[in-house]
């Protein structure tokens, strides 16, 4: 089964799109009236619905690695800096993590984009 991708409010409508456009399973966190969620809050949302989060903001680098620390699960991160890559790659690294990991591989992990 294809991973599915729970964006934050800080992911370019673009990106969602092009995601989108691939068949890739997206959901953002304005669609499931979550936007005003806190970063915790918002990465249970996404676990919860066996979704990976992606995001670009640098908060849930430290979030990721406390529940790391921890042994709290997380459905999995991916993180992409903001104004490193062009949309497309991003889009691109997305859809190959989506048609190759499986959920187990992404279990609580964190995956830095681009690959």
């Amino acid at each position: 089964m294809a991973l599915r991708f729970f964006t934050d409010v800080h992911v370019p409508k673009a990106i969602v799109a092009g995601l989108r456009a691939r068949g890739v399973d997206v959901v953002t966190a304005q669609d499931a009236s979550a936007a005003n969620l806190e970063d915790e809050a918002l990465l249970q949302r996404a676990s919860d619905d066996c979704r990976v989060l992606f995001t670009q903001d640098k908060d849930f680098l430290q979030i990721a690695a406390d529940r790391q620390c921890r042994g709290a699960p997380f459905f999995g991160i991916v993180y992409a800096p903001q104004f490193v890559a062009h949309i497309g790659p991003y889009i691109e690294d997305l859809h190959l993590l989506a048609e190759t990991l499986s959920e187990e591989e992404i279990v609580s992990t964190l995956v830095y984009l681009p690959l």
